[in-house]
């Protein structure tokens, strides 16, 4: 999964154009796109979604934080329509993580669900910052970690985050952290959205940086952002010709640690790194 676009809870025609496009996820919202006094309407309208045509696509809810106290509310409304996965805003460390696997579990005991996924969105309080290096370990319904600048700036205070010209130093660190984070853990790291919505070069830049420097995927707020995201982390042949001759090289000389390609010394880490192309790309290896 390359792209996930955000699709607001409480809008059946903007779900029915978002599954007929070409995100590879979609993330069902809840949380900010919904006005509180549309909460309840919003998870009837997402349950008639995940019971409908889901177009090949996963779909993830975004529920609400856990200190806005509606969060089991949105998990009792939707897991009954077997969600692909959840999508946990202002996550502030693997004990709200742990916390809302508990709550899964005993959701999918009463459904006879497979376990869910679980996305947190992991950098949107000052203090879940320094909590981004303990995820390993946690409960393996965690498949993805997302950082996200808006609600951080709102937390440092700051007064703006920098995004079209790049970020500022504070929002680097919390890309940079998340992504170590999911590394760590061994789950997706996934871009932030980009909010820049009259200049599709920014996204661009977003999205292939994001890839260059080890991101798994983007999530995305309109569909116009879906297909350079999609572009950016879909492999190139060159890439994934590089890729066949790692893995053939390694295949002919499978005790070897080092080999030689095109008068490059290529290692073990470049090998995971082509079985990582090979991947992306829907290859078998």
């Amino acid at each position: 999964m390359r792209s996930f676009l955000f699709v607001p809870g409480d809008s059946a025609r903007k779900f029915e154009k978002a599954v007929g496009g070409d995100a590879d996820a979609l993330i069902l919202d809840l949380e900010d796109s919904v006005a509180a006094s549309a909460k309840d309407a919003a998870r009837g309208t997402v349950g008639d979604m995940l019971r409908g045509d889901r177009g090949g696509k996963a779909l993830f809810v975004r529920v609400n934080a856990l200190d806005t106290g509606l969060t089991l509310a949105d998990l009792a409304a939707v897991l009954p329509h077997a969600p692909d996965g959840i999508c946990l805003p202002k996550c502030e460390g693997p004990e709200d993580l742990n916390r809302v696997a508990n709550y899964l579990a005993a959701f999918e005991a009463a459904h006879g669900l497979s376990p869910v996924k679980i996305i947190a969105i992991a950098t949107e309080t000052a203090a879940s910052l320094f909590t981004l290096g303990g995820y390993a370990g946690c409960d393996k319904r965690l498949w993805g970690m997302m950082w996200g600048a808006e609600d951080l700036a709102a937390s440092l205070g700051a007064r703006e985050n920098g995004a079209r010209e790049g970020f500022h130093e504070p929002f680097r660190l919390a890309r940079n952290l998340c992504l170590a984070g999911a590394a760590a853990a061994g789950v997706v790291a996934i871009d932030t959205i980009c909010a820049v919505l009259d200049d599709l070069s920014v996204v661009e830049r977003e999205a292939r940086e994001a890839r260059r420097d080890g991101f798994g995927a983007k999530a995305v707020i309109h569909p116009k952002h879906v297909a350079p995201v999609n572009a950016a982390f879909t492999p190139t042949e060159e890439e994934l010709d590089w890729a066949r001759k790692v893995l053939a090289a390694f295949a002919e000389n499978p005790d070897a640690g080092v080999v030689r390609i095109d008068g490059q010394m290529i290692d073990k880490p470049h090998e995971r790194a082509a079985r990582k192309i090979m991947a992306a790309a829907g290859q078998e290896v």
